[in-house]
This record gives structure tokens, sequence and C-alpha cells, in this order.
């Protein structure tokens, strides 16, 4: 029986995001006895043992609600970031704090300047929300903020920069976003998604936090699912000016982060040793594959993520699916809006030698190049 009933026109234009197959299924389908997930961005270290010993000793606790207010794990962050409690705002993944941004600020018709190939959920919840996104091409990869500025009308509600941006993992520099900040009119919310900034090993690059101060429709994103390794409890924050904070605040859920994430947000945030080690190991293992890449002949865009956009000289699926042959799981560049290219998390040393090792292969044999 065909179903009568309508949903939203802005959800029926939508297309859902695009799940890769389970570990287990892509073991069963090329009877694979190891495979190395490479493809979300994942911290492959893992989280602090610290949490780990946490996690091993919360049954008793799982029959309570959460504490809505994420009591512990905002005066850790505020102490952590040096910010007011009233300034946070957590959610279920810093995705989550997009949704409630859009939900809370933007009217029908509305208009929010992104770049065309970033982090999708901003496009999709502004779309949802009755907005209108407003794509600007990337320029070798890095946001065209001076493109951005460009398409700022009257009807501009807010801006998104992801900073380093997801998928290509380049940043813009200090300087150039600092002068963007400057020029935004300051009824213009400036969403500046910093999920990676952990990684981020380059003395070009902007730290704005302490410019909360200075601009008041600043808000910066920052999440637990990267380098702290919290990825499947789901737990991200926005650091933004208090009345901001007070209207996101009215839109959310009230138990929108589960108690188990929370303390596992506070007890990784303090672990500060942890994250110099992930983010050490990733800095060694990102110049090695530069490095063998660059042996290669292939390109990259320059990345201060713990991921690499790579072209390998044949389209995304290709090499997606030769990889997938050998245990290695990618993101298609196809599914980030380049073909030719892939998204490759950086792994251990073993994971990226193995890589590169299989891309050397395929290159001799003159299939790809």
């Amino acid at each position: 029986m065909m179903l009568k009933i309508k949903t939203r026109t802005e959800v029926e234009s939508i297309t859902p995001y695009v799940l890769g197959k389970r570990l287990n299924e892509i073991q069963e389908e090329f009877g694979l006895k190891e495979i190395r997930k490479l493809s979300e961005n994942e911290n492959i270290y893992g989280c602090s043992v610290k949490v780990k010993n946490y996690l091993a000793n919360l049954a008793e606790q799982l029959h309570l609600y959460p504490d809505g207010s994420v009591t512990d794990s905002a005066a850790a962050v505020s102490t952590h970031l040096h910010v007011k409690r009233n300034q946070l705002v957590f959610g279920n993944g810093s995705d989550e704090v997009i949704r409630l941004i859009a939900k809370a600020y933007l009217n029908y018709g509305d208009e929010a300047v992104m770049a065309d190939k970033t982090f999708p959920r901003y496009r999709s919840n502004v779309f949802l929300e009755g907005g209108k996104p407003v794509l600007v091409p990337l320029v070798n990869g890095v946001h065209d903020l001076s493109g951005m500025l460009e398409a700022i009308t009257v009807k501009t509600k807010m801006v998104f920069v992801c900073n380093p941006n997801n998928p290509t993992g380049t940043i813009v520099g200090k300087e150039e976003l600092l002068a963007f900040i400057e020029q935004i009119p300051s009824h213009i919310l400036v969403i500046v998604d910093e999920a990676y900034y952990e990684y981020v090993t380059t003395d070009d690059y902007l730290q704005t936090i302490p410019l909360l101060s200075k601009f008041s429709n600043l808000v910066i994103l920052r999440t637990f699912s990267k380098i702290y390794g919290l990825a499947s409890l789901r737990i991200g924050y926005g650091v933004m000016n208090e009345e901001i904070a007070t209207q996101l605040t009215k839109v959310k859920d009230v138990f929108n982060v589960n108690q188990v994430a929370q303390r596992a947000a506070e007890i990784s945030i303090r672990d500060v040793a942890h994250v110099q080690t992930c983010k050490e190991k990733n800095q060694i293992e990102r110049a090695f594959l530069e490095k063998e890449l660059g042996k290669l002949g292939l390109t990259y865009f320059p990345s201060e993520a713990n991921f690499m956009m790579i072209d390998c000289g044949c389209t995304g699926d290709e090499i997606t699916n030769e990889l997938l042959r050998n245990g290695i799981v990618v993101r298609t560049g196809s599914l980030l809006g380049f073909p030719n290219k892939i998204r490759y998390t950086i792994g251990t040393r073993n994971d990226n030698q193995k890589f590169v090792s299989i891309l050397e292969q395929k290159l001799r044999q003159g299939e790809y190049k």
C-alpha cells in the first residue's frame, strides 16, 4: 500500500547520509581475517585508559537519567579552556550543536554561507530549517574566505568555517581568518568548527577562544569524537556568547547527552598526556605518509588533521575497492565531492606501510597511472 502521508518538502529533497558497510560484513564478503577501519577519522589509538577504567565500573549508574545541565563536564571544559560555564552548550556530538544553532536562529529564507565541500551537516541542517545554503567553492581544497565575504547578502544569518576542513584536512591561515571574522557584520553568526583542533601542529593557526570576548557573534565548535576517542558515546560542545548559549538551551532536548558520555568527557579532557601522545603519533605518521606519497608521485591536500585527502591516480571508487580487498577501509572521494580522491584516516605505522605498499604495487602494474 502506498503511503499517503507527505513529508516536508525540505525532507524530501535531502539525501540520507551514506553509511559504510559494517566491518563483519566486509570481512565475510572478502574472506578477510583482519580488517582496519580507516574511513571515519576516528582516533585509531582509542580513548584514555582512565576512561576505560571508568567504563569497566559503570553498571550501577545505568538506571539513572543523565544530568541535563552536564554540570561536571562543563566544569572540566570551562577550566580547561578558561571560559565561563554559561558560554558552553553540549550536544549529542558537535553536529547536534549545529542543529540547535539552525533551529534557534534561522527563519524561512535566511541564508547561510559555507564551503561547497565541507562537513555536510551544515548544509542539511540549514536546509531543514527552511534556510538557504550558499555554497562557495574551495580553492585548492581550502576555504575561499574572500569569496565567502562576497557571498554575504542582507539575507545572510550565519557563516560556517570548518578549520581544519573536513574532508580536505586543510586550514586557513590565522591572519586571513582573523581578518575574515573582523569583516563579518555583528548581526551574522560566525561558526568556526574546530573538530580536529587538537591535531593541528602549525603555528599559522588562529586561536579562536580568546576572541570570544571581542566578537559576540562568534561560535566555536569542538568535539570529543576525534582525538579524545569517544566517537561512540556522542558528545561535543560549542563555546559562545552567553546570550547565544541561552537561546540554544531553549531548543535542545533536556537529556541530550547521556551520563556515560558526560563522565567520559570529563575524564578525557583532564588527561592531557593522552591527547599529547595521540597528537605526536599522528604528526609522525602524517609526515611519514607525506614522504612516501611524494616518492610515489601522488598528490594530496596539505593536512593538519588525522586524515588525508589523496589523489591515487584513479577514481576513488576503484582504489577504495582495491583497498577493501586487502583489508583496509577508506572513504571514497565520490561521496565527498572529490571523485578522483580518497580520504584516508592516518593509521599506525603498520597500517600506513601496508596502505603505501598497496598503492605502490598498483602503480607498478600500471593499472591506475
